[in-house]
C-alpha cells in the first residue's frame, strides 16, 4: 500500500479538528519519502484572525502540516502500528522558508524525505508546494516516546 485515505490518516494520528492538518497520502515509501496532501479552506479557524481581509494560512501551520507527515512516514518506518500510549512529537526546526503564501482553496502538496535517524531523534527534510511552486520549506526533528518516558 502506498496511499492512505482520512480515515487511515487518522489511525497514524492523535490530532483531530481543528488540527489535523493532513488529508490524504498519495504516496510514500517506508524509510524513504512520504507525500500528503492538505486542502486548505475557508473554514479553517485561522483565518478569521489571520487576516480577516487577505486570509493567509499562518506559516507555522504550514511546518505543522510538514511535521504531521513526518509522523506518518515515521510510523510506518518503524513497522509498527499507532498506539494510544506514544507520541510522536515535534522537536527542532532548522532552515524553515517561506516562498508564497497559501490561502483559501490552495491545496498543499506536501514532501517529506527521512534523512537520518540517531539516538531516536529523525531528521526530515521537508517541503510544501502549491500549483507545483514552493510555498515552504523546512528542515524538521522529531521523536518518537512512550507516554510513560514523557511524563517523568
Amino acid at each position: 500500500m502506498t496511499e492512505l485515505d482520512i480515515i487511515q490518516v487518522l489511525r497514524h494520528l492523535p490530532h483531530r479538528y481543528p488540527f489535523l492538518m493532513v488529508d490524504k497520502v498519495t504516496e510514500f515509501k517506508a524509510g524513504k519519502y512520504l507525500r500528503a496532501l492538505k486542502n486548505v479552506t475557508m473554514n479553517e479557524p485561522f483565518f478569521q484572525g489571520h487576516f480577516p481581509e487577505m486570509p493567509v494560512m499562518p506559516g507555522v501551520l504550514i511546518l505543522e502540516a510538514m511535521a504531521q507527515a513526518t509522523g506518518i512516514l515515521g510510523v510506518e518506518t518503524m513497522d509498527e502500528p499507532p498506539s494510544a500510549d506514544s507520541v510522536y512529537f515535534f522537536v527542532g526546526i532548522d532552515r524553515a522558508r517561506f516562498k508564497r503564501p497559501v490561502g483559501p482553496g490552495d491545496q498543499l502538496d506536501l514532501y517529506v524525505e527521512l534523512l537520518k535517524v540517531r539516538r531516536n531523534i529523525w531528521s526530515f527534510s521537508g517541503e510544501a508546494r502549491v500549483d507545483g511552486r514552493i510555498a515552504a520549506t523546512a528542515d524538521l526533528m522529531c521523536t518518537h516516546r512512550k507516554y510513560q518516558d514523557v511524563r517523568s
